[in-house]
């Protein structure tokens, strides 16, 4: 009998001792791109909130998987009558992760750091609109708007606005310190970021422990690492052509989903002879988007004809106002006294999407006169000599924040677009908040960008992710450019 019941408890305790061991509690996701430093506050690359949007850092509100959005470090909030004021009442016990209470005064931080004069914040337009943010007490903080903004809670949502402290501020770009499920470890550039499970979380704890983010930039390295094993997640996977491969083997899921991304060609809208609207309607016509999405993205894509999600409700379609027609292309530049065409180039970072696009487009427009040269650049120097530098003629990149058409009324913006109409239209639409009136007027500028070929308005991204077939809880659809990881574990 004793030698029966030992002998149970052993077979018991090892079957327990499986299961835990079944359970992995440790993931490494790959993306393509590396961030050029940890600050989501301070620069415009996706790849920054790629990493740390929801997992390292969070803000009053959060984006959800499905788009919407809901309570983030904000418990609740009221809004006043005439929506100029707007009372957040903060979590209770919220710490970052190096120990310090977050509260209202980090939050008045965060929010006059962006609207300082000398703010690197790249959605700091967003926010002009904020007159003051006040400390009530410190769970409580009141935000006291210029003017009504419907879009205000939206906005608050974005990686551009999640809290940071003070105290951490010095060395937050290598060294991020916020208060999400997890904690920053380490980044060796040029090869992965680590984080782990922040034990202080305020709210429910992540199921995994450690998470390893690693870079790969090559869509055949990003095929092999996945084929090998050697990740067991690669999100926006770079590589389409590959897919029915994964799909075969019973290994790999592959996730099939939208993003929040317009490619576009990007044009410098002050730079002859893209200061002229007929050349640049020439551009338009001479772009054959669906040759583009089939050879670059092998048909995963859904063209558009400005720059609005088709998902959206609100969404026009426009893209019969920009239809391939190469003789119209033509004519147009001929019309602009460029009947021999010109030369400009084409800086193309390095997703798929622009690498391979890019030479599709070069083509294109070399069939009507325009020759581009191809300059292939590293994102670092597409931030530098792109997007804060302006020097470029044509660029491709996928703009991937949530509906962010309000980009347009910033002559400052990197492809310089400057039209007062378009300006007081969405000065407007910020300050309206019937559904009915916003989505008349999201429609308006739809059709004046449209109207003016402000860019090459190209494909709407797919959000293409393979992972191992025991991953559950990714995020199939990408309404900002984040790997949330707070809902992933492995199925046992």
């Amino acid at each position: 009998m004793f030698q029966t019941r030992t002998l149970i408890f052993g077979v018991a305790t090892a079957a327990l001792m499986a299961g835990v061991a079944s359970a992995k509690t440790d993931i490494t996701v790959a993306i393509q791109l590396e961030p050029p430093h940890l600050d989501p506050t301070s620069a415009a690359a996706g790849a920054i909130d790629s990493v740390l949007y929801s997992n390292v850092f969070e803000g009053l509100t959060r984006f959800m998987g499905d788009g919407s959005v809901v309570p983030g470090l904000a418990a609740s909030w009221e809004i006043s009558d005439d929506g100029l004021t707007y009372t957040f009442a903060l979590r209770e016990g919220v710490t970052f992760h190096d120990g310090t209470t977050m509260d209202a005064e980090d939050v008045k931080f965060t929010f006059d750091r962006i609207l300082a004069e000398d703010s690197a914040n790249a959605q700091k337009a967003l926010f002009e609109g904020i007159t003051n943010v006040e400390v009530v007490d410190p769970q409580t903080v009141r935000m006291t708007l210029g003017t009504p903004n419907g879009n205000m809670l939206f906005n608050l949502a974005w990686g551009d606005a999640v809290i940071v402290a003070p105290e951490t501020i010095e060395n937050i770009k290598q060294q991020p310190i916020g208060t999400g499920p997890f904690k920053f470890d380490s980044w060796t550039q040029g090869d992965k970021i680590e984080i782990s499970r922040a034990d202080s979380y305020w709210g429910d704890a992540p199921a995994l422990e450690k998470a390893t983010f690693k870079f790969i930039s090559d869509p055949t390295a990003a095929f092999a690492s996945v084929m090998a094993e050697d990740v067991d997640v690669f999100w926006s996977f770079p590589a389409p052509e590959n897919l029915p491969q994964f799909k075969a083997d019973p290994r790999f899921q592959v996730l099939i989903g939208s993003t929040e991304g317009e490619t576009i060609l990007s044009t410098n809208n002050k730079k002859p002879p893209f200061d002229d609207v007929r050349v640049r309607q020439a551009l338009a016509h001479a772009i054959n988007r669906q040759a583009i999405i089939d050879g670059a993205m092998f048909g995963y894509g859904t063209p558009i004809g400005t720059h609005f999600a088709p998902h959206n409700p609100a969404y026009v379609d426009l893209t019969g106002e920009s239809a391939f027609d190469p003789d119209k292309a033509r004519a147009l530049l001929a019309e602009a006294g460029m009947a021999d065409g010109f030369k400009t180039t084409l800086h193309l970072p390095p997703p798929s999407y622009a690498r391979r696009g890019g030479e599709i487009i070069a083509a294109q427009l070399a069939d009507v006169g325009i020759t581009a040269e191809i300059i292939n650049v590293e994102w670092a120097q597409w931030l530098e000599t792109v997007f804060r530098g302006k020097d470029f003629g044509l660029t491709i990149v996928s703009h991937t924040e949530p509906m962010d058409i309000g980009i347009y009324a910033n002559p400052d913006y990197y492809f310089q677009y400057d039209n007062p109409a378009f300006q007081e239209l969405m000065a407007t639409l910020n300050a309206t908040t019937d559904p009915d009136t916003r989505t008349n007027l999201m429609a308006k500028a739809q059709e004046i960008i449209s109207g003016d070929a402000v860019n090459g308005y190209l494909f709407q991204l797919a959000q293409l992710s393979v992972a191992k077939a025991e991953v559950q809880g990714l995020w199939i659809n990408a309404p900002t450019q984040a790997t949330d990881l707070t809902g992933v574990s492995w199925s046992e």
